[in-house]
Formats: structure tokens, C-alpha cells, sequence
């Protein structure tokens, strides 16, 4: 160091083991203020310079960004740390740095989680006849990566009957709107593009959008669809331990409660006619098996549309 106690830039440099445009940039940045300038203009530093040039490296290295590391710095003051010192820190804020650090680890993993799924998608082209690769092609193109369930929530949102209050919409909506795997494995990825597609494609069956409802969404059918939504909660509750120990469909306290979801919705009692009457009326309504069989590849784990065709299988088959 100069008798004056100050470095030059070239003198910082070589002490950091940077290049000198590297200090001359973050000096440009702010990140790195100088003491003072020689008579001939150039820069100068003072001794915590180094200490400060060498924290900012650090931070640079993790590959955090030049804002983040002035907002790290500049909330460090003089170089009081969080605990009111510096440490060695050059100046760190430690609960401004604890704050970017997350933020990174939240960018790293949606970057991580990103390029698992376009691995598995990669996998999936790869080792898929060549006859399929067009079409499975065209299925991943249309999906983002990482993937959203943007779409599947919306369309639940659309398909649910309009008036259903707010917390009991938001509720089967999160229900039904799978969870998606950190690492997928190709036939999942497949499995969600599928899904993708259904969801944002026209009505199965080619029909009109509104007529995709069931009977239990029809104000002129009678049936008040909050009632109904918050029995069949309880009943595919009921129902899960029984789907996960593979009982075949029967008499049980889940279809009761099933039944009793769709009876309470209409007002009326659960007798054997209503029951007769409520399976032709599932019969008969439209069905959306695909999804749920999709959504079951995808996880691997009971879902509310197993559980209702389990829970309609055990009516049809107590009716027999």
C-alpha cells in the first residue's frame, strides 16, 4: 500500500488476484467506491477496499446477481454486519444476504426442476418408436417448462357449477389439480402433456362445453352443489384407505356417505328408489375418466375421480 494509505487500482488487482478491469467494472457498478483520485485521476482505495473486493467476488461467484449483491452491501452500511460487526464480511448485512441467498435457491430450483423435466422429455422422444415421436412431439411442444398447472386449474374453475362459493370452489379445484413430480420419469411427463391437451382441448365427444356438465351442476336439476361438494369430500375421504387396500366396491360407511352427499344436495332421504334413481342419473352423465386416468399415471395415488367410480361401482353393485 501507497504511504498515503490508499492502493491504486493495479495494486488492489493484483492483491485480490483479479484483473484490473474486473475492479474497474464493479467500481463502474457502484459495488466498489473509491477513496479518492490521484492528481493525475486516477482511482485510488482505501484499506477495506480489498476486504469489500474480495466479498463481492464471493457473492459473484454464487452467481448472484450485481443488484443483489449492492442491495447485500449497501444494507451492510460501513460494514456493520447484522450482529453489529462486520466479521470480516467487507461490509455484509447478513439478514439482507440471508434474504438473496433463498431467493437464489428458489431461482436454482426452478431452473433444477426445469431441466429434469426437459431431461425426461428428451428421454421420452429418444426412446419412443419413431412412429410416435411426432405426436409425442407436438404433446411436450405445447407444455412449458417447467410446467404449469395453470391450465388444469382453469379449467376446473370453468367446468364447477358457477354459483359454488368461493372457499368450497377453491377447495375441489386443489384437490383435483395433481401435484407435479420434481423428477419425473418420461411416462410422466407424457402423462402430463396428455393431460394438458385434454383439459385445453374441446368437450370430449365433440359436444358443446356447457353440456359437458353432470346433473349435480344444474340449477334446474334441484341439486345445490355446495352441499354436494362438501358430502363427497368426506366420502372420497372414507373411500381413500379403501382404494388403497384394493377391497372391490361394496356396502360400506364411504358409499353411505356418498350416497348421502348427492340425497342431502337434492333435499330429500336416501331410500333404495333414490338410490335406484341416482345411478341412472351417473350413468347418464358426462364423463371425464380421461383426466383422472391421466392424473393417476402421473402420481400413482388415488384421486377424487377413482374414488367416485369406485364409489358408483359399490351403488350399482348393492343395487344388483
Amino acid at each position: 500500500m501507497s504511504p498515503d494509505g490508499l492502493w491504486s487500482i493495479g495494486e488492489l488487482a493484483e492483491q485480490a488476484g483479479v484483473t484490473v478491469k474486473t475492479v474497474r467494472f464493479y467500481s463502474d457498478s457502484g459495488l466498489l467506491p473509491e477513496a479518492a483520485r490521484s492528481s493525475g485521476g486516477h482511482r485510488r482505495y482505501g484499506a477495506d477496499a480489498l476486504d469489500r473486493l474480495r466479498t463481492i467476488r464471493a457473492l459473484r461467484t454464487l452467481d448472484l446477481p450485481v443488484p443483489d449483491v449492492e442491495r447485500v452491501l449497501s444494507a451492510g452500511g460501513d460494514g456493520a454486519g447484522g450482529d453489529g460487526s462486520d466479521g470480516g464480511g467487507g461490509g455484509l448485512a447478513y439478514e439482507a444476504l440471508e434474504e438473496v441467498v433463498a431467493d437464489r435457491l428458489r431461482g436454482i430450483g426452478t431452473q433444477l426442476s426445469a431441466l429434469r423435466w426437459q431431461e425426461a422429455a428428451l428421454r421420452l422422444l429418444h426412446d419412443c418408436p419413431p412412429e410416435e415421436r411426432a405426436e409425442r412431439l407436438r404433446l411436450v411442444g405445447a407444455v412449458t417448462v417447467p410446467p404449469s398447472t395453470d391450465a388444469l386449474a382453469r379449467f376446473w374453475r370453468r367446468w364447477l357449477p358457477p354459483r359454488l362459493p368461493a372457499a368450497v370452489r377453491a377447495a375441489v379445484v386443489e384437490q383435483a389439480v395433481p401435484q407435479l413430480p420434481d423428477d419425473p420419469a418420461p411416462h410422466q411427463v407424457l402423462a402430463f402433456a396428455r393431460l394438458h391437451a385434454f383439459v385445453t382441448g374441446p368437450c370430449p365427444g365433440g359436444v358443446v362445453r356447457d353440456d359437458c356438465q353432470p346433473a349435480a351442476h344444474r340449477v334446474d336439476e334441484g341439486y345445490r352443489p355446495e352441499v354436494l361438494y362438501l358430502g363427497l369430500a368426506e366420502a372420497f375421504a372414507l373411500a381413500d384407505p379403501v382404494l388403497r387396500s384394493g377391497r372391490p366396491p361394496g356396502a360400506g360407511e364411504e358409499l353411505d356417505a356418498f350416497v348421502g352427499a348427492y340425497a342431502a344436495a337434492r333435499g330429500v332421504r336416501d331410500t333404495g328408489e333414490f338410490r335406484w334413481g341416482l345411478s341412472r342419473v351417473l350413468a347418464g352423465d358426462p364423463r371425464i375418466d380421461r383426466y383422472w386416468e391421466l392424473v393417476t399415471v402421473l402420481t400413482g395415488e388415488p384421486n377424487p375421480g377413482v374414488a367416485h367410480e369406485w364409489l358408483s361401482d359399490a351403488l350399482n353393485t348393492t343395487l344388483q
